[in-house]
């Protein structure tokens, strides 16, 4: 009876005999099936039936055989080397972007051959390509090559009228009439045949996808000329038509944005104060408004006072000459031109969103008391400043005392009109009056 011998034990050799010298493992494994002996019991290691496999299941196989251990560390055994080669080994992980190019190749094997293709399916992709590479010139050679242009009869072309176009396409007329004004203005320009030209059915070469927009416009109020000038008014900005268009089209929307978005309120703004030079009626329309309205008159009263107080010290800085209390010019000194040039630096340097009001009047408070300073240092200035304020007030009092006549007032209507402080406040001008020329009559004996 043969006994099978185990290969750890062939593997280690006899003291009285010579060790076997290591047989090379060969490149590849043998083929179990032309390795395989005829009997079960005489089975050499390295036979696939003797072979370990991996298990089903993360636990151990009580099953496994006694053969497949390893042979000891350092032992020399060409039969454990054969069988270390076609020992089973984890496959290589796949990266996910290769695994997916591996999927989709395979799942590319498994489509029909063009032929089986359904000729839906075929009819779908080739519209998408054409699409894809024309955008909407597909389309308007659709409306092109079946409408028939305006001024020809029913009788004169086979084609049919926009309106029974959009009653078998299922949408409006004045959509299918967008398109065909596009393809028009293309014609126009050369870009694209005559509708003469083309007849039902007829494909011709379309131009680029990207030119599709510069003719083709969605919007009906484009064709006016509001809408023109809106669509050039967009085009200066760089913005596309298309919403500009969509903006004017809703009043109530962009209504809602102004008063919600605080961005859009100064965008409105903007635009409103560049359109005011050339529309006098919606300057006419704003002067209104602020008239009849209490918080913007102050508001306008508040920002007028704080321009003409930067224009005050802009003078001073730029031009070296001020205006004094009484209205006197006189040439700025280089104290004050130095400091008015430092206000309006800071004044320069804010940003657009804040107020300079506040800086206004700090720039100007102080100015105006350098120049206060400036008089009184020196008499002869401050006679001549004495002198242009008592001139500027007579002229005042001469101005309101030659409205006090009763010239247009009948002699009965006098008692009506009279109140009892009126004479009272008159002898009190008079005698402020007659003290003047009395002073003014002394100084001209002493002179």
């Amino acid at each position: 009876m043969s006994v099978a011998i185990d290969s750890s034990d062939a593997a280690i050799p006899s003291g009285d005999a010579a060790p076997a010298e290591p047989v090379p493992a060969p490149a590849v494994a043998p083929d179990s099936s032309a390795a395989a002996p005829a009997n079960e019991e005489t089975a050499e290691p390295g036979d696939t039936e003797n072979m370990w496999t991996p298990p089903t299941t993360d636990a151990p196989t009580a099953d496994a055989p006694d053969d497949a251990a390893p042979a000891s560390e350092g032992t020399p055994d060409s039969t454990s080397d054969s069988v270390s080669d076609s020992f089973w080994t984890p496959p290589t992980e796949v990266p996910f972007a290769e695994s997916s190019v591996v999927d989709d190749e395979a799942a590319a094997d498994d489509d029909p051959a063009p032929g089986d293709v359904p000729e839906a399916i075929t009819r779908d992709a080739h519209e998408f390509g054409v699409y894809a590479r024309t955008g909407g010139w597909a389309f308007a050679l659709k409306v092109a090559r079946s409408v028939r242009p305006g001024g020809q009869s029913a009788g004169e072309s086979v084609k049919v009228s926009a309106r029974k176009f959009a009653e078998l396409a299922g949408c409006s007329p004045d959509r299918v009439m967008r398109f065909y004004k596009a393809w028009d203005s293309a014609a126009d320009d050369g870009l694209v045949p005559q509708f003469e030209a083309l007849t039902p059915g007829t494909d011709v070469e379309l131009p680029d996808a990207d030119v599709w927009l510069s003719y083709y416009v969605s919007r009906n109020s484009a064709t006016s000329v509001r809408g023109q000038a809106i669509t050039e008014a967009a085009e200066s900005e760089g913005i596309r038509p298309t919403k500009a268009l969509e903006v004017a089209e809703n009043p109530t929307a962009l209504r809602a944005a102004i008063l919600a978005d605080p961005g859009t309120a100064e965008a409105a703004r903007k635009a409103l104060m560049d359109r005011l030079d050339e529309d006098p009626v919606l300057r006419t329309g704003m002067a209104r408004d602020i008239v009849r309205t209490d918080d913007l008159k102050k508001a306008v009263a508040e920002e007028t006072k704080t321009g003409g107080q930067l224009e005050y010290v802009r003078r001073i800085a730029e031009e070296g000459q001020v205006k004094t209390p009484a209205g006197q010019k006189i040439e700025a000194s280089p104290a004050l031109r130095e400091e008015a040039e430092r206000h309006l630096s800071l004044i320069d340097e804010l940003d657009e969103d804040e107020e300079a009001g506040e800086w206004a009047r700090e720039a100007y408070d102080t100015v105006r008391t350098l120049v206060a300073e400036t008089v009184e240092k020196d008499p002869e200035l401050r006679v001549q400043e004495r002198r242009a304020k008592f001139y500027s007030s007579l002229q005042k009092a001469t101005k309101a005392f030659e409205e006090l006549t009763f010239d247009d007032v009948a002699a009965e209507e006098i008692d009506d009109i009279v109140e009892d402080d009126m004479l009272q406040r008159l002898e009190e001008l008079q005698s402020a009056i007659a003290t003047c020329i009395t002073a003014l009559q002394s100084a001209q004996k002493k002179d």
